[in-house]
């Protein structure tokens, strides 16, 4: 599997699932329908753990422009890769969020509220002021890559041997984006990710989904650059203070 395979389909488990528990909970007639927050928060934490279960040993797994964008930031990615990153992650992204409207059609069909409908694809204020919505995206991504990048492997301290934990080695990610939707979601639903919004935003825009109302083109960038400032924050303050 190349790194440019291994994003996309990392990102698609991820958008898979997490848009995924996003539709169990929100759209009519389902087994999950009105289980809540913790339930959704829980499945976006799971789908980043799947996600970099799969990716992570041939591509790192970013899954998110803003990470591959800071990690070059910080110096430890290299520059000239990121674009093929970001356009796999984005590619990811979309076919994700097609598999999750093909497995729920039916449940689509069933719900009236386009902003129901649109909330399985792309994030939405719970109250819309432009520069406290793109503050909140800055905190939570601030909050993924400080942390991301204090990460550190299991050592043998009598021989200075670093091990690998396997696949438990993504558990930490995910536990931190379980941290971050419990405890900062709830302004703006923690995009955190510009490939998780904007791709699955466009999906929704193409896909022919019965009265799924309008797209929000003038929030939709707010997703995308909030993360992006505030992973690079987190990579700039690293570097700072390293």
């Amino acid at each position: 599997m190349t790194p440019f395979i291994a994003e996309i389909i990392g990102t698609m488990l991820l958008i898979l699932l997490g848009g995924g528990v996003v539709a169990n909970v929100v759209l009519n007639l389902t087994k999950g329908q009105n289980s809540g927050w913790i339930v959704i928060t829980t499945g976006w934490a799971l789908a980043v753990y799947v996600g970099v279960v799969v990716a992570s040993p041939y591509s790192g797994a970013h899954l998110n422009p803003a990470v591959s964008i800071s990690l070059a930031v910080a110096g430890i990615f290299p520059w000239q890769e990121v674009p093929s990153y970001i356009l796999a992650q984005f590619i990811g992204a979309m076919i994700g969020a097609s598999l999750v409207w093909a497995m729920y059609r039916k449940h689509f069909e069933a719900t009236s509220d386009s902003g129901l409908k649109k909330a399985v694809f792309c994030t939405d204020p719970a109250i819309r002021d432009t520069g406290a919505n793109f503050i909140s995206e800055t905190i939570g991504t601030f909050v993924l890559m400080f942390a991301v990048l204090y990460f550190t492997n299991a050592t043998i301290t009598d021989q200075e041997t670093v091990i690998g934990l396997g696949s438990l080695g993504a558990l930490p990610v995910a536990l931190v984006v379980w941290a971050i939707g419990l405890s900062l979601g709830g302004t703006t639903g923690y995009a955190i990710n510009p490939a998780r919004d904007l791709g699955p935003r466009i999906v929704h825009a193409i896909l022919p989904i019965k009265g799924k109302g309008t797209n929000d083109w003038s929030y939709a960038w707010i997703p995308v650059l909030g993360p992006i400032f505030g992973g690079t924050l987190a990579a700039l303050l690293m570097l700072s203070l390293s």
